[in-house]
This record gives C-alpha cells, sequence and structure tokens, in this order.
C-alpha cells in the first residue's frame, strides 16, 4: 500500500526522512513494473532489516548508557527519582550525620515459584531476621507481593545468589543514620516517603529535600566532638542520680548557634518504631519544666536593669517573708541581711522574692515577655513546646517566678533567655543551621550592656563562692547558677519535696567585654535520686553541677577557649543610667 506525501506530512515528519520513504518507494513501483517480483520483495525485505537493525542499536545504546551512568537520567532535576530524595546532614566540621543509601525490596511471585519448600530454606538462611508469617502468607498468595524492605546491596546478593525463581527485587532509597543514638533528637528522622517527622529533618524538610538534587550537604550547627562530650558526661550522671529523664545543650551565647543537644531517654533513628513516644520526645525543647533558682539570675538582672537594686543593695533574710496568704522560707537560711550578690550565692528565696516586689508585677511580667519566657522558644524545630504562665501578673505571681516557681518554660527557652543576659542584651533566635564563621547576629536589645556586665560578674561569683563550685574549672572562669524545682503531684494536689527537677545553667568564660565568645551549658536531671557521694541529696548542685563542669572542661578546646590564670573578677557596681532604663522598657 503506497504512502500519501500529503498524510506524512500532516503527520509532522522530517522533509528528509519523507524523500526517504517516497524513494523506497519509487524503488518498489519501478521493481513491479520492469516484472521482476523478486527484486521487490528483496528490497522490502531489505528495508524492514534497515528498521530493526536501527531500533536494536537504539536500545543496546540506550541500556549501555543506562547501565555505566545510572544517574544520568536524573541530571537536570525533573521527576520521580529526586521526589523523595534527600541529601546528606553533616556536623558543623563536615562529619556524616544522615544519608539516602541503595537498598532493596524484596517481593515473591508465588505463581512463578517451583519449589517452595526450598524458597523457604534459602530464605530463612540468607536472611535470619525475615518475618517468616509473612514469608507463609505470600507464599500461599495467588500474586506478586512485598515481603521485606531496607535490604542492603550484601543482603540482596545472597538472596540473588540461590538463584530462586519466583524472588526478585526492587531497588529502594532508605535514609541511615550512622551514629545511631548520638544527637538522635536534634537530627531526627524521616519516613519512607521521604518527608522529615522529628528534629532536623523535620524543621529543615524543604532545604533538604532541595538540595538532594544539587547533591550538596546541609550542614548543622551541632558540633559532634562537643556532642559526644556532653552525652558522655549526661549519662555518667543519669546513671549515678536514676532520674526519669535528662536534658544537656550547649549554645554559641553570641550567634544562637546550638553546638549540642542531648535528651534522654534515647531512641534510635533507625528504627524509630521499635522506641516508645516518651523515649522519642525531645526534652529540650518539647517538655517544659519549673526551672526553680535558676530564674533568679533572671530576676537579678531585670532588678539590675530596672534600676531598683545594685550588686550592694541589701534584703533582709533573717526570718521568713510573709507575702499575703503565703510565707516564703529559703531552704539553707542564712538568717542575716544579704547583699544581692550574696542572696544570688546562698539562692535566697527570701531575697529573690523581695526584690522581685521591688520590680513590681507590670515590669516583672515585661521583662519575662522580653527574654522569650511567655512564648515558645525562637527555634527552627517543631518540636517546641509553649510555657505554662502566670495567668495575671500580680504580686503573688511575681513572688513565685522569682525564684522559678509557678512558672514552666523548655530548657531551649531557658537557653535563650540566658544568652540574652549574657551577651550584652541581645535577645537573638536560637538555630540549628551552621553560620559562616563570623557573623554578626543582631536582634531587639532587651537589657543593657553594663547589665550584663554585673551578671556575668555574679554568675562567677556563684561559683567561686556560692552553690555552683562544684562546676568550677580553673582557668576557664565558669559562671552559672544552681536549679532544683519541686514538681507539682496531681495525686497529692500540691508540690512534692520527694519529685524535684534539678539542674545547673552556666557560662563560660565570663572574662572580656560583652562581645567575648561565650557559651552557655544546661545539664537537667528529671527526678534524680540521692545517692551515698551526694549525701542523699539530689539538688542542682550535688548531681547537676559536676557533670556541666566536666562537660565544660572537656569542650572548652573545641570551642577555641584557653585557659587563663585565675583573677579575681570584680562585680561592676555602677548604677545604670537613664539611657540604659529607657532601652530596657
Amino acid at each position: 500500500m503506497s504512502l500519501s506525501q500529503s498524510s506524512l506530512g500532516r503527520a509532522g515528519l522530517p522533509r528528509w526522512l519523507i524523500e526517504r520513504v517516497w524513494g523506497l518507494e519509487h524503488a518498489f513501483e519501478r521493481a513491479r513494473a520492469s516484472g521482476k517480483a523478486e527484486d521487490d520483495t528483496r528490497l522490502r525485505i531489505f528495508f524492514v532489516l534497515i528498521l530493526f537493525g536501527v531500533g536494536f542499536v537504539a536500545l543496546a545504546f540506550g541500556a549501555t548508557r543506562a547501565a555505566l551512568f545510572p544517574d544520568a537520567a536524573h541530571v537536570g532535576g525533573a521527576g520521580a527519582p529526586l521526589g523523595a530524595s534527600r541529601t546528606d546532614l553533616v556536623d558543623r566540621n563536615g562529619m556524616l550525620l544522615a544519608a539516602d543509601l541503595l537498598h532493596y525490596g524484596l517481593y515473591i511471585d508465588p505463581r512463578e515459584i517451583w519449589d517452595q519448600a526450598e524458597t523457604r530454606r534459602g530464605l530463612k538462611a540468607a536472611l535470619p531476621s525475615l518475618d517468616m508469617n509473612r514469608l507463609e502468607r505470600a507464599l500461599r498468595g495467588n500474586r506478586r507481593i512485598f515481603v521485606a524492605g531496607a535490604l542492603t546491596p550484601e543482603a540482596r546478593n545472597r538472596v540473588h545468589r540461590l538463584g530462586l525463581p519466583g524472588v526478585t527485587f526492587e531497588p529502594e532509597q532508605r535514609r541511615v543514620y550512622p551514629l545511631g543514638t548520638t544527637a538522635a533528637h536534634f537530627i531526627g528522622f524521616s519516613d519512607a516517603g521521604g518527608e522529615g517527622l522529628s528534629g532536623a529533618e523535620a524543621a529543615l524538610n524543604e532545604g533538604i529535600r532541595g538540595a538532594a538534587r544539587s547533591g550538596a550537604p546541609v550542614p548543622l550547627s551541632i558540633d559532634l566532638r562537643v556532642q559526644g562530650a556532653l552525652e558522655d558526661e549526661l549519662y555518667k550522671a543519669i546513671h549515678e542520680f536514676r532520674p526519669v529523664g535528662a536534658v544537656g545543650l550547649v549554645t554559641d551565647i553570641q550567634t544562637g548557634e546550638i553546638l549540642a543537644l542531648s535528651s534522654w531517654p534515647v531512641f534510635d533513628p533507625n528504627a524509630p518504631g521499635k522506641s516508645s513516644v516518651y523515649a522519642q520526645t525531645n526534652r529540650a525543647a518539647a517538655s517544659v519544666f519549673e526551672m526553680g533558682s535558676t530564674f533568679k539570675a533572671f530576676t537579678v538582672a531585670i532588678g539590675l536593669d530596672a534600676g531598683v537594686a545594685t550588686p550592694e543593695t541589701t534584703f533582709d533574710a533573717r526570718e521568713p517573708y510573709k507575702l499575703g496568704y503565703r510565707t516564703i522560707h529559703d531552704y539553707h537560711a542564712a538568717r542575716k541581711i544579704l547583699t544581692l550578690v550574696e542572696v544570688f550565692q546562698h539562692s535566697s528565696n527570701i531575697g529573690t522574692a523581695r526584690l522581685g516586689q521591688a520590680v513590681g508585677p507590670e515590669r516583672m511580667g515585661h521583662y519575662f515577655d522580653a527574654l522569650g519566657l511567655t512564648k515558645a522558644a525562637k527555634v527552627e524545630l517543631i518540636e517546641n513546646a509553649r510555657p505554662l504562665t502566670p495567668r495575671v501578673w500580680n504580686d503573688d505571681a511575681v513572688a513565685s517566678t522569682s525564684f522559678g516557681h509557678g512558672i514552666n518554660v523548655s530548657p531551649l527557652a531557658l537557653a535563650r533567655a540566658m544568652g540574652a543576659i549574657h551577651n550584652g542584651g541581645r535577645m537573638i533566635p536560637l538555630t540549628i543551621h551552621k553560620l559562616e564563621p563570623g557573623t554578626k547576629v543582631d536582634g531587639p536589645r532587651v537589657m543593657s550592656e553594663r547589665t550584663s556586665l554585673q551578671m556575668l560578674s555574679i554568675m562567677r561569683a556563684n561559683v567561686t563562692g556560692g552553690s555552683g563550685k562544684s562546676a568550677d574549672i580553673p582557668g576557664l572562669s565558669v559562671g552559672g547558677k544552681t536549679g532544683t524545682g519541686e514538681k507539682y503531684d496531681p495525686a497529692i494536689r500540691r508540690y512534692n519535696g520527694a519529685k524535684q527537677v534539678s539542674s545547673f545553667a552556666a557560662v563560660f568564660p565570663t572574662w572580656g567585654g560583652v562581645d567575648t565568645k561565650r557559651y552557655f551549658v544546661l545539664i537537667l536531671l528529671d527526678e534524680p535520686k540521692g545517692t551515698a557521694r551526694s549525701a542523699g541529696y539530689s539538688t542542682g548542685g550535688w548531681v547537676a553541677a559536676p557533670a556541666v563542669g566536666r562537660v565544660i572542661e572537656r569542650i572548652a578546646p573545641f570551642v577555641d577557649v584557653q585557659r587563663r590564670a585565675d583573677v579575681g573578677q570584680a562585680v561592676p557596681v555602677l548604677p545604670p543610667t537613664v539611657e540604659d532604663l529607657g532601652e530596657a522598657r
């Protein structure tokens, strides 16, 4: 049957191809006209052979290219193969935290199996962890079915060498976390479809998936060296004091970068389904606690910044402080008149409550708002709990919150606020992104630089001569504050002295000006148990402060803090200027 030139034109074929086809057709017509039918047949056979030859060459070229360059089809971006891909996550020094690796899914088609007993024996020997119940259901079925996923190339090869008919594989990407439980709550995990579900995997989900196209890794703020030291010391404290939960944090006060984050109990992101929700909970971000006396750092800073006190202002702590229907006591009563610095060193509830009353409810509420203590911490993590705060800022609320009761915040919110009172008064967000060296991060000013310098000295004085002595590390100028908050027990409808949240919040080094590189370290133990070594006590000074000191000693070289000869650090006593007070309000 002859071809129509007009139909070829409508088909949109190239002109040269149209001419070749018409030329061939004319050759057929000439062969028939000459009466040589065998020439016509030979021409047609030759034409068909050419078509098949070209087709086979094209297929061979495509197969060879796919085998030698399997990623070539992905170049340029499109499509499905990249839809679930996630780029590598690395720490701030380029160490691998998470990666997509090629794995395989195992499928069985019972219709193609010759010997079920042989298939059963072979798979059981090659894959000892295979779910035999699922295998049996597949063998009894009547269609191809998925049996097991996440097989490594080695496991696939073991099965493939058996040569079992009806047993096939399909490639699949699987997210792998080579460090297991290390920094699991910080890194998080993703599902089989490539969606981040927790931690950095969820917080940076779109960026991680988008970067898969270029293959560039996403660097996080965490430093694995700092993380390792933090986890090691935290786990030692957990082993000794047996809490029900624990938190460890290290942040860069000047940039807000989270250098280490640990939450206990832990889980393995490679198999999150094997852990309970309790273990998967990031207690640094998703849990709130009454922090106890660590809040006295905020009250003292507020009192200084508001101009109602100086480091030398005195407070009468000789007798319990009666305020309305309640009486405030000191845990270790000094029973004397204390300066503001001594109130901090003795961790006096009485002195702090009196200072809070001098500040007043309206001003205290304003400062707590400005310090971010009445809202969720500003950080990328989606596990970010809102605090529990007083409904009304009155005298009773001020007295309670002044020493860390009646307000529950997350450890991340505490860390951010601590950064503000020690970095010169700037309220900057926390971040899980690695920032370029030398990056200057700014934020609204909530306190004066003078107040910040005074707080660094007061925090240092608490370690040299107060409740934080066990955190002191020679040459590193550690400052800090203990915290022991009793937990409210719904069973008895009151605070339970046997259940405590014990912590130590530290800053180092305290020397230098407000622009000096500084770091915040927190260890928190939820319901620790006293031991013979701690004389039965489970307070922050006994269970958390020593661990913080050991963490600081280990991480100082990693963050480039060099030891110096210990020198006295005087507390600045200049009162705030009018300009300082204006900035704070």
